[in-house]
């Protein structure tokens, strides 16, 4: 015979509130070695995103993966957005998104 459930599951850690990003894209002198690196390396500091939020550092070699990144970031954090906005931003302003995106980790972690 099994026993009776007598308490709720706990929460996963997710916060149900909606937060914003802790930096526009447009502040990319926020963090001039952020900067450089997504200005002159963003192959490397692509692969530093990736590592350091926890998927394999090669997933931005897979196609369409970094912009999944994005939408896990904004999914993890409870970031506003949509994916349609996600993809404008990386085909108009990728390396902004990008350091945004790094400087976002910096402040999270």
């Amino acid at each position: 015979m099994s026993q009776p459930i007598n308490s709720q599951p706990q929460s996963l850690g997710y916060s149900s509130q909606k937060s914003n990003w802790s930096s526009e894209m447009t502040d990319c002198f926020d963090d001039m070695g952020v900067c450089l690196c997504g200005t002159f390396v963003p192959c490397i500091l692509m692969c530093r995103v990736s590592k350091d939020f926890g998927e394999h550092f090669c997933l931005p070699c897979l196609p369409g993966a970094f912009l999944a990144l994005r939408a896990a970031m904004r999914e993890r954090w409870r970031i506003e957005g949509t994916i349609c906005h996600d993809f404008c931003c990386q085909c108009f302003c990728g390396h902004c998104m990008l350091c945004q995106m790094a400087r976002e980790l910096k402040t999270r972690q």
